[in-house]
């Protein structure tokens, strides 16, 4: 027969171990000594075991005990943890929240934010999600995520969220000093563009058609898994390709990236702030707080 710890017993347990002796633990818990020698009694013989040492005049935990004690505070912070996320719930306050953030932004550029948001005081659990190109609109369509913050190009179709856009994205079409493509003259030319590897950020959407940018039928691509990778391997001249105007303007200035023209540049991009739009009182706060982040600020 299996035995039940009850959430009453393991309190008596601890008060009694926290407050010396029986007795004081029956006054910290509004109760009569003799209720507490029961539950205490009670649990020992359910469990077939001594849970204290009753020859001196403490009451001192066995080693079977202690044991009992270590992980009964862990079932006790843990009720009282799901009692608060109840009770925040019923408030309309989140128990978590998950945000999917660009990976062409700098996401330590958010934790100012949230490092606000957690001296609210909310209790929401937040994670983190790095999404490429139109998996952050995934993300939030399929419900992995309840705010996108960078998501790029065209919203889906679909309902049930909000979009504001941040800002414009502009690209920059980059080759490393050693690449072939960086001695021809400006502006390039497709048919010299295709004779060379694109390298690709792949899209991390999982519903969604993945969508790609700025690669030419019939040209070799090396596909990689997010912008600080596609950066990576074009300066080290495994491949060309577009990347964020600041980011390309930074390895350009230091001698690890050319910026070409290009005869068919690559249009600005939009870049949006998107949330479900059945969020609570902590996704308001931090949809305010997000609104106000400069996107120039965010960029890698």
């Amino acid at each position: 027969m299996s035995v039940k710890l009850s959430l009453e017993s393991l309190e008596v347990l601890d008060a009694i171990a926290s407050k010396g002796s029986f007795a004081a633990a029956a006054e910290s818990l509004f109760r009569v000594p003799s209720a507490i020698t029961y539950t205490v009694r009670k649990l020992e013989e359910d469990l077939g075991v001594t849970l204290f040492n009753r020859s001196g005049h403490r009451a001192e935990l066995t080693a079977a005990g202690a044991e009992l004690l270590r992980e009964g505070r862990n079932l006790l912070n843990a009720a009282n943890e799901l009692e608060l996320r109840v009770k925040r719930v019923a408030s309309g306050v989140e128990t978590e929240l998950t945000i999917a953030v660009s990976d062409i932004f700098n996401i330590a550029s958010i934790y100012p934010t949230l490092d606000k948001f957690y001296a609210q005081n909310f209790g929401t659990r937040l994670k983190l999600l790095r999404e490429v190109y139109g998996g952050s609109w995934d993300a939030l369509l399929s419900d992995r995520a309840d705010i996108a913050l960078g998501a790029p190009g065209d919203a889906p179709t679909g309902t049930g969220y909000i979009a504001k856009p941040m800002g414009s994205l502009q690209f920059h079409y980059a080759v490393a000093p050693q690449h072939p493509l960086a001695k021809l003259p400006d502006p390039l030319q497709n048919q010299d563009i295709m004779r060379y590897r694109s390298v690709s950020a792949a899209d991390s959407s999982r519903n969604l058609a993945p969508r790609t940018s700025g690669i030419l039928s019939g040209q070799d691509v090396l596909t990689v898994p997010d912008m600080m990778t596609k950066l990576q391997a074009q300066i080290a001249g495994l491949g060309v390709g577009y990347l964020p105007k600041k980011l390309a303007e930074q390895h350009a200035a230091n001698g690890n990236l050319i910026i070409k023209l290009v005869a068919e540049p690559k249009p600005e991009v939009t870049s949006f702030l998107a949330w479900r739009s059945n969020g609570g009182k902590a996704q308001q706060w931090l949809i305010k707080e997000l609104q106000r982040l400069n996107l120039e600020d965010l960029l890698l």
